[in-house]
């Protein structure tokens, strides 16, 4: 089958069974409409359609290096606030994406450079990049905002958020809820300590987007770090310190209800 002629639009699924048969039967409908589905991922689509859950629109957006083309979801999954689409509402999705009956919404990328005694790395992430402790032991963490020193954080780490990612590990951990339109990236503590001996801020803090974010572990603690990408390990030896910005790469989803955002909150969360 040749895809010459034809708009070309990307199929992802998870190995479910669900997802599996949620996108035989896309695919079927979106070739009677005149689209075309490749086997493998195609760099020339028009479209990504993500089917399962939140996790697997992550993975998706991780292994094709965060894309140009836009993705939508379509959710098999449990939460689904990336994956907003019901299984039941294809024909109402095609239907509307054929007729332009949507909008574009772009979304911010936390960005960390990670400075290592040797080297350097960069790392993105959609919901979060977490500093923590190997094997779960309490870390020492100078904050800078700026340039100015805000604390000395002890505890179990913390959390940078993306304003789409705030609903995620963010929220479960005593983080705000941002609009994803929100140019900000939030700083949200894991189990901090206070005490007359360790001071460390008990809250989130939301800082805006062109603010840099700097954290330096203490000394004795630079080989404990373990870095965390939405939800992926990362281990460096020797860590100086880490350099958190937003992105000036993003990725971008439609929407097609002006109103989904907080339709999705409320039965989501409340």
């Amino acid at each position: 089958m040749s895809s010459k002629g034809n708009r070309i639009i990307n199929v992802i699924s998870n190995r479910n069974d669900a997802s599996i048969k949620t996108a035989n039967l896309l695919i079927e409908k979106l070739s009677a409409r005149g689209f075309y589905v490749p086997k493998n991922y195609d760099t020339n689509a028009e479209l990504n359609i993500c089917i399962g859950g939140d996790g697997a629109f992550l993975r998706t957006v991780h292994r094709y290096n965060f894309p140009n083309i836009p993705f939508v979801g379509i959710n098999t999954g449990h939460l689904g606030f990336y994956q907003e689409i019901l299984p039941k509402d294809i024909d109402g999705f095609i239907e509307k994406y054929v007729k332009g009956y949507y909008t574009i919404e772009k979304i911010f990328l936390v960005k960390a450079d990670v400075h290592t005694r040797d080297n350097s790395f960069q790392l993105l992430g959609v919901n979060e990049i977490v500093i923590k402790g190997i094997k779960s032991k309490v870390v020492h963490l100078e904050v800078f905002i700026n340039d100015n020193h805000l604390e000395k954080f002890s505890g179990d780490g913390i959390i940078v958020a993306t304003p789409a990612g705030s609903t995620g590990y963010n929220f479960s951990s005593g983080g705000s809820i941002i609009y994803p339109s929100l140019k900000a990236l939030q700083i949200t503590p894991l189990s901090p300590i206070s005490s007359r001996v360790y001071r460390s801020l008990l809250n989130s803090i939301i800082i805006p987007g062109d603010i840099p974010i700097t954290i330096e572990p203490e000394f004795l603690y630079e080989n404990s770090i373990l870095i965390v990408v939405d939800g992926v390990e990362f281990k460096y030896k020797n860590i100086n310190k880490i350099s958190y910005s937003i992105s000036e790469k993003t990725i971008s989803r439609l929407n097609f209800d002006k109103n989904m955002y907080w339709n999705n909150l409320k039965s989501k969360f409340l």
